[in-house]
């Protein structure tokens, strides 16, 4: 069990991030919470308890505010051992010849450029922490799909996780793509069939934490198993 590590999650205010930072409490870890929703942060952390959670209101496509976000993780608990660059968003319908172009802005500053600003802003204390990087990529960074520039975005993000692993080579910190399929969570505005729960998901990301420091796990592709037919 980690001894006072901390874990900052974004997107932390519902589906995988919550379902994370209940794990990782659970399994010892200090969590810090960002998201834009201030309400939610703030039930999680009563639910986590105060002394092991924090909540810090950010919005992952703003670069100054992810800058606030590490700063007041460090000031809180003196620390930042491991990242999870979660946070992401979804487009509108119609594919490259219809869908409205500003979903696609949203997609790129939150799912690409979002994740990039929390690795420049958090990788120097997880650097001098020797600890680990976590970014939550997609099924859809794997496989082609019709259309999507969301699944554009997240071959984005699988291309930043391989090169942040180059990049970091002889540093000890670790890099571990996560990787579902179709999760059920807010992103969607119906359940979803045959898809993953947010704790399916969230078990990979302590999975991956847990190991010990000898092995780096990399990718962790994570899918419902196929219905009995």
């Amino acid at each position: 069990m980690p001894d006072g590590k901390v874990l900052l999650i974004t997107g932390a205010s519902s589906g995988i991030g919550a379902a994370t930072a209940r794990a990782a409490a659970g399994h010892g870890w200090r969590v810090a919470l960002a998201a834009r929703s201030a309400d939610k942060l703030t039930s999680l952390v009563e639910e986590i308890g105060q002394e092991n959670a924090f909540a810090v209101p950010c919005d992952v496509a703003d670069y100054e505010s992810q800058e606030r976000m590490a700063d007041a993780v460090a000031e809180r608990f003196g620390r930042i051992d491991a990242v999870f660059a979660n946070a992401g968003t979804g487009g509108k319908p119609g594919g490259f010849s219809g869908a409205p172009p500003e979903s696609w802005r949203r997609m790129v500053d939150v799912n690409i450029l979002g994740v990039a600003y929390t690795l420049r802003t958090t990788l120097p204390h997880v650097k001098a922490a020797r600890g680990h990087v976590l970014i939550t990529g997609s099924v859809a960074g794997r496989r082609v799909l019709a259309g999507s520039m969301y699944a554009a975005t997240k071959w984005a993000v699988s291309a930043i996780g391989y090169g942040l692993r180059e990049e970091l080579r002889g540093t000890g910190v670790r890099v571990t793509l996560i990787e579902p399929g179709v999760v059920n969570t807010p992103f969607f505005d119906a359940p979803q069939p045959n898809s993953l729960n947010p704790d399916d998901v969230a078990r990979s990301v302590v999975y991956a934490l847990s190991q010990p420091e000898g092995v780096d796990v990399h990718e962790l592709t994570i899918l419902p198993t196929p219905p009995i037919e």
